[in-house]
């Protein structure tokens, strides 16, 4: 085989480059081993870095570099001739002038993102792998290109891992599918909050890719990590420590923008959060390319560590949905947090919640109060956060609150953790027994819920909520403690208590709050709630059937309790009694207001419930007859302490006044079946009430009571005259066969009575009404006397032929309603006077009003002046009570005098009548 060619340096170098150029490696590598004086290494690498075409394969030249670094040069190739043809011609000078015109690139590193002190090797691998993607766009190739060196130099190992691994994986394995935005060179000078966003921007944009998120950080951000110019480290002195001592405080921006993105995902679509925390495990699981191994230095593991365990607590707090998925998603963050750090259980939400297990005591000088509230809104990946700070102290804490915003949640109570949050930090009353009383109101109106199992598994829930199912009932003020926390026991017992009567839950409620043998309320506490429960019930009535609806509930209640709410408390009889009343009323038709019917509750709340009987007789027809039903119903208004419009009774003890209450109410009653009995035609009826009613000893009006209904009454049934339509008499008994004499006689008794129970006041009126009645039953009785002597006249027996044996007119018998001609003639025949008349008067007047005895005692005293001792003994035992009845009665004596034109005077208080 011929010798090599005698070739000058320049001549090689020329060469060299050609070989480069047509990228014919074996040609190279002979020709550098023949000439390795003049092809030092340097100057190859730079031929290769400026020469070599971009799109070879590393596959083909990888092998010649590494032994041309490693002085491991291959044994020149002898049987492989050189074509030398290119340089054949050329002389040493030209030779030389070619070689000045080279532009051979540098081996210079353009950025100080890697080490400066790194050798040519890694000079031309990392600008080899520069032009690839740029030049090429080989970046797939680069990986084939640097790992044989791996070894050679850590600067290569960490461009590889931290630079070139995730602009890889994010272009062309991950999303080949986007447009390429940065070349390597492009991406490698990005600033470090950019970077970490381009590789983060693909992830988790559809359903999809939700399964992959964790990869991103596994495979995008965790690699990105490993380079210690992405770091910082910063030193303050501590001011805590009694010697002059610099803390150092590691800090990776780059980092916490991922975690920024992290918990910014977690307010606006949760699930990516709580899939990168399920699918990393943090950031001791980082996704690098086979065989190479890289740590993180133990400050820089335990910040990562710490930082990620604290954007998923963060994460955590701010996801904004109150669903039982999303809670469900937090508790999973809480409890992947809790078992990285050696914590946690396998559990799920559905079985701690099902268990409720006592949340572990938390400190409160940790949380301190409304303070804590903020830590949820701001600066939740700040060290200074005590919510978010990783300690077996905070998770537990987010627990509680996770399991307190689902078991509301589930309950029917949109809560999120935020949410529950407040209610544990602001402690406000109000809200939390806001949020009470919502959640017992959707379990009631919860149509599943309707067995005794599902009513004691809320109870438990609700008093977790209280305490977090701690044993210790006396907090102190400011202490950590449930979302209800600030409500008592014996409140929420109460509230639980209404719920399960409202919902007919009664045996569950006597077995709880009766039976037990540890009564969680005291009696007092029963008695009241079942009060208050019962006329909610009766408040919330439509019909007024107490057989129906809300009363039916309400009288079910009362009767719920019989060891603890006995019927003979105060409280329940008058309730009992206000059943009674509102069920008398369903028996009439009752409208209080155009197109609405009347509800139980109106009766409850009217100023003056007795006035609705009023309105019954109004719209009812004949319902006056049934006077005692109204009467008895006026007597349960009383006994159920509806308000009355006596003013004396308020001024009484309970008993008296309500004696009181029923007396009035009873007059008042009358007086109304009265009127209506007048409104109606039927007086009749209106003069049985009142003779038997009002004219009664029993219903004397108390003192300091003002009766203005009884008097109207029986006046007004005095001047009741009689019309066609007028009610007829049933039976007449000893009255006058006249329908019209009889009528007056009626009224005059009405009048009486009324003169009876007037006042003082309004006498005058009375007997003016008293005068006029009078003066028609004198005109009746006369007009009657004449028809029946012209009567008689014209049937006398003796006038006719053959009537010689007929009896005396004077001795036939009377009969047996006298009438007025026979009365006549059964006294002397002298002729009738005025006083007569008037006399007869006054005999009907005296049957009711034995007020009016001094009327006969003048009437008598005509005939027969004498007047006995025993007379005036009597005047000096005459009740105080009966002086202003006798006053009254003096007008009409004076009528009466006036009718015979006697003289009379008037009583005094030494004479009398």
């Amino acid at each position: 085989m011929a010798a090599p060619l005698p070739l000058g340096p320049a001549q090689v170098v020329l060469l060299a480059v050609h070989f480069a150029t047509q990228a014919d490696i074996n040609s190279l590598s002979s020709l550098t081993a023949q000439h390795a004086a003049v092809l030092r290494q340097d100057l190859v690498l730079r031929i290769l870095l400026t020469h070599l075409p971009e799109t070879i394969k590393p596959d083909l030249y990888v092998s010649f570099v590494l032994a041309l670094t490693t002085d491991d040069a291959q044994p020149p190739l002898l049987d492989c001739p050189l074509d030398t043809t290119v340089v054949d011609g050329l002389s040493d000078d030209q030779a030389s002038r070619k070689v000045k015109k080279l532009r051979l690139i540098h081996l210079s590193i353009p950025d100080e993102g890697v080490d400066g002190s790194t050798d040519s090797l890694t000079s031309f691998l990392l600008l080899r792998g520069y032009r690839m993607d740029e030049e090429a766009g080989m970046l797939t190739q680069l990986p084939d290109l640097l790992t044989p060196f791996l070894q050679h130099s850590p600067a290569i190992q960490t461009w590889l891992v931290s630079t070139v691994l995730p602009l890889l994986r994010r272009n062309h394995e991950y999303y080949p599918q986007k447009p390429v935005r940065y070349s390597l060179l492009e991406f490698h000078n990005l600033p470090d909050r950019t970077a970490i966003d381009y590789l983060l921007a693909e992830t988790g944009l559809s359903e999809d890719s939700y399964d992959l998120v964790g990869r991103d950080f596994s495979g995008l951000v965790g690699p990105w990590l490993y380079n210690d110019s992405r770091w910082k480290q910063e030193s303050f002195m501590d001011a805590s420590s009694t010697e002059t001592s610099a803390t150092t405080v590691m800090s990776c921006p780059g980092w916490e923008q991922a975690l920024e993105w992290l918990v910014l995902q977690a307010s606006k679509s949760w699930r990516i959060s709580l899939k990168v925390i399920e699918q990393w495990d943090g950031p001791e699981y980082i996704d690098l390319i086979d065989d190479v191994n890289m740590w993180f230095q133990e400050p820089q593991q335990r910040y990562l560590d710490l930082s990620y365990a604290q954007a998923a607590l963060a994460s955590a707090y701010l996801i904004p949905e109150a669903t039982a998925d999303a809670l469900e998603g937090a508790y999973k963050i809480c409890s992947k947090i809790a078992s990285l750090m050696d914590q946690g259980s396998n559990e799920t939400l559905q079985s701690v919640a099902s268990v409720l297990a006592p949340i572990a005591e938390l400190d409160s000088n940790a949380f301190p109060g409304a303070k804590t509230a903020t830590y949820m809104r701001n600066d939740l990946l700040k060290a200074s956060n005590p919510l978010t700070t990783p300690n077996s102290c905070s998770t537990n804490l987010l627990m509680a609150l996770v399991l307190s915003a689902f078991l509301l949640t589930r309950a029917g109570v949109p809560c999120t953790v935020r949410r529950a949050g407040d209610l544990v930090f602001i402690q406000d009353p109000g809200e939390q027994k806001g949020e009470l009383t919502r959640l017992l109101r959707n379990l009631s109106a919860n149509p599943s819920k309707t067995d005794d199992a599902c009513w004691i598994r809320a109870r438990n829930e609700i008093l977790w909520l209280q305490n977090w199912g701690s044993a210790n009932s006396t907090n102190s003020v400011g202490s950590i403690r449930g979302v209800f926390g600030t409500i008592s026991a014996t409140y929420i017992e109460m509230e639980i208590l209404k719920a399960l009567l409202s919902n007919s839950r009664y045996a569950l409620a006597r077995s709880l709050y009766e039976d037990a043998l540890e009564k969680p309320l005291p009696a007092d506490a029963v008695q009241s709630t079942v009060q208050n429960c019962a006329l909610g019930s009766f408040d919330n009535a439509s019909n007024p059937n107490r057989s129906r609806g809300g009363l039916k509930r309400c009288n079910e209640i009362i009767n719920a309790f019989p060891k603890t709410v006995g019927k003979g408390l105060p409280s329940i009889k008058r309730i009992e009694a206000l059943l009674k009343a509102t069920h008398a009323l369903s028996d009439y038709r009752l409208v209080l207001k155009q197109g609405e019917p009347f509800s139980p509750v109106v009766l409850r709340v009217h100023s003056d419930p007795i006035s609705i009987i009023e309105r019954v007789l109004e719209q009812n027809a004949k319902a006056y007859t049934r006077l005692q039903e109204f009467l008895e119903l006026g007597n349960n208004m009383v006994s159920a302490g509806l308000p009355t419009s006596n003013k004396l009774a308020k001024s009484l003890s309970a008993a008296a006044g309500q004696d009181v209450d029923r007396l009035m109410t009873e007059k008042r009653i009358v007086a109304m079946c009265i009127e209506a009995a007048l409104r109606e035609d039927d007086f009749e009826t209106a003069y049985s009430y009142v003779v038997s009613r009002l004219g009664t000893s029993t219903s004397m009006t108390p003192e300091g009571c003002d009766d203005d209904w009884s008097w109207k009454a029986a006046l007004d049934a005095g001047k009741s005259a009689r019309t066609e339509t007028s009610q007829k008499p049933t039976h007449l008994g000893t009255a006058s066969g006249n329908p019209e004499i009889r009528h007056l006689e009626q009224r005059i008794e009405c009048l009486a009575t009324a003169l009876r129970i007037a006042p003082a006041n309004q006498l005058q009126e009375v007997l003016k009404t008293f005068r006029r009645c009078e003066e028609q039953l004198d005109s009746a009785i006369k007009e009657e006397a004449a028809k029946e002597d012209a009567w008689d006249a014209a049937g006398d027996l003796r006038n006719l032929p053959g009537a010689f044996d007929g009896p005396d007119p004077d001795k036939a018998y009377p009969p047996r309603n006298i009438t007025a001609s026979a009365a006549a003639r059964q006294v002397d025949e002298s002729p009738m006077s005025l006083f007569d008349l008037s006399r007869a008067t006054a005999r009907v007047a005296s049957r009711n009003l034995t007020a009016l005895s001094s009327l006969q005692g003048i009437a008598q005293g005509t005939t027969q002046p004498q007047s006995t001792d025993e007379d005036d003994q009597e005047q000096h035992r005459t009740r105080k009570r009966d002086q202003l009845r006798e006053a009254a009665t003096g007008t009409l004596v004076s009528g009466v005098g006036w009718l015979i034109g006697a003289s009379v005077n008037r009583p005094t208080n030494d004479d009398k009548l």
